[in-house]
């Protein structure tokens, strides 16, 4: 990474650092998904936003808690997230993702790592991945990063679990085409 994509990356880190102990102190429960759960595994670094994932009784108490400790919040017309703002890096409090609302079932398949000097709790792998293939659609169809978390991630990840959860996908019958064709997967 160049020295501004290293900063962007630190700036990151540092937003889910904070981010986590607001919500630590505030006796949220969460997890860390998205990119940041991959990175956290041996994938590639992220440039996009810090991914938390809670359960949807706890999703308001969330953004307030980063509200009270100066965050700017946000609640976009989507109605399945909230978002709040660390100078400028972008967090997303994910509850209601397309594969269904966070639940104890997903809290359930985490596990604790160590992110950045930080213990919390990260989403299983074939939940991001989930997430991430059944966000393909016509209007955003961009293999490019699922295709990236296949090849760093392939040996730690239950694809006949990703396959099963996204069968109804066409997008995800496409993913799992090219992995086969490019011989990512068996």
């Amino acid at each position: 990474m160049a020295g501004g994509q290293e900063q962007e990356f630190g700036a990151l880190l540092g937003a889910m650092k904070k981010a986590a102990g607001i919500l630590n102190e505030a006796e949220v429960p969460f997890l860390l998904g998205g990119g940041l759960a991959c990175w956290a595994r041996g994938a590639p670094k992220t440039e996009h936003d810090v991914d938390f994932l809670v359960r949807p009784r706890d999703a308001e108490r969330a953004l307030e808690a980063f509200d009270e400790a100066g965050m700017r919040t946000e609640k976009p017309p989507e109605g399945w997230l909230l978002k709040a703002y660390d100078d400028g890096v972008m967090i997303d409090l994910i509850f209601d993702p397309q594969d269904g609302p966070v639940d104890d079932a997903m809290f359930g398949r985490a596990e604790e790592l160590e992110v950045h000097a930080t213990r919390v709790k990260v989403a299983a792998l074939e939940d991001v991945l989930v997430q991430k293939l059944l966000a393909l659609s016509e209007q955003q169809p961009d293999f490019s990063s699922v295709l990236e978390l296949a090849r760093a991630l392939r040996e730690q990840v239950d694809w006949e679990d990703v396959r099963e959860r996204t069968q109804e996908s066409p997008f995800a019958k496409g993913y799992f085409t090219l992995l086969d064709e490019l011989e990512i997967v068996s």
